[in-house]
């Protein structure tokens, strides 16, 4: 059984499965609805049915109220339709985003590789190319482990947008189900699926501005992605790359990018480690150097606190985010000029919007 789904106002039909979320059912028909954790819990795919019946699904009551449940208000990534239905949502018209319909994958393990002490390489190679912007995500499917994880692509897409390899950058979180079964039981050969891609990350190409990517942890895998993509093809804006760790050992890709930051005189790279009082050349080699202090600090220090003119990319932990967006606003950038990239859990939900921000 299915049934027809109209989104205003763009005015589309489109088929819903019977238990199929009408996240779901819009994202494999490559209209995007806004939304940040898939599960209910943060409130960002929010969405007004005008017409029609409708099971909530494991809605947050925090998420979406009682009120706004009387209201025909509900959230798009749990929803399912109980008949033919009409919603209003909040569909952007963003001028460099790509029309990618969701679809589903399977891959084989073809590498894996220990980025840090905490954060292994995937390299995965897909049975069927996929289609994404750099800066995008999946979702891996991971035995005993509803829904899978988000994971963003650390690779640039080819010249035509595809890629038949794809890389993940996976982070050990301590008692974490998913992370725990990807870096102690998955091995090279092994076949996993993924669905994908997913997200709004992507680089506003058309605005022709100076662009600053702040990261933090394992959040360097979008914006090396999207840095790298705009690098192969001729980009000549000034890119920055602000990149933070808790110390040198988990400083990943760092050759890399002082590499790129010799190679395109366009490219700048500043490091920072937040949890050292000296930086030791070491095993870095003669002449290494890092800032000392978190990533907006970095970035502050670097921009003498004047961001005007830019766009802004950030990908990282929440907190993260909450100091660079305040930075970036102190120091004359806007909401409209700033995108975020973040992944909710159960234990976000609290901080799932920011005050001084809309759109996360």
């Amino acid at each position: 059984m299915s049934y027809q789904l109209t989104l205003e106002p763009l005015g589309a039909t489109i088929e819903v499965a019977d238990g199929q979320t009408l996240l779901d059912a819009a994202l494999r028909q490559g209209i995007y609805i806004p939304h940040a954790c898939g599960h209910g819990l943060c409130g960002t795919c929010k969405v007004q049915v005008t017409d029609g019946e409708f099971d909530h699904g494991p809605a947050n009551p925090f998420a979406l109220m009682e009120m706004e449940r009387d209201d025909g208000m509900a959230l798009a990534c749990c929803a399912t339709l109980l008949s033919d239905a009409t919603i209003e949502a909040d569909l952007e018209d963003e001028p460099d985003a790509q029309v990618i319909a969701v679809r589903d994958f399977v891959a084989t393990v073809a590498r894996i590789e220990q980025l840090t002490p905490t954060i292994k390489a995937l390299h995965l190679t897909l049975d069927t190319p996929i289609h994404y912007q750099a800066g995008q995500y999946v979702q891996v499917q991971i035995p005993g482990v509803e829904g899978g994880r988000a994971f963003s692509i650390a690779n640039a897409p080819g010249p035509d947008g595809t890629s038949s390899e794809i890389e993940l950058n996976v982070r050990l979180v301590t008692g974490g189900a998913g992370t725990t079964w990807l870096h102690e039981q998955l091995q090279e050969g092994d076949r996993v699926a993924l669905t994908g891609p997913y997200g709004r990350f992507f680089v506003r190409r058309s605005a022709a501005v100076p662009m600053v990517f702040m990261a933090g942890g394992s959040g360097l895998s979008s914006p090396r992605a999207m840095i790298l993509e705009l690098l192969a093809s001729g980009c000549t804006q000034p890119i920055t790359l602000v990149y933070g760790q808790r110390c040198a050992s988990e400083l990943y890709y760092d050759a890399e990018f002082r590499a790129l930051a010799v190679q395109h005189p366009n490219f700048t790279y500043l490091p920072a480690l937040s949890e050292v009082t000296e930086v030791s050349e070491g095993a870095a080699g003669e002449g290494w150097s890092c800032a000392k202090g978190y990533v907006h600090e970095a970035a502050q220090a670097h921009f003498g606190s004047s961001f005007a003119g830019h766009k802004a990319y950030l990908c990282g932990p929440p907190l993260m985010i909450e100091a660079c967006i305040r930075t970036l606003m102190q120091g004359r950038l806007f909401e409209r000029d700033i995108y975020t990239e973040k992944f909710l859990s159960a234990a976000d939900v609290q901080d799932a919007r920011s005050p001084l921000f809309r759109r996360v």
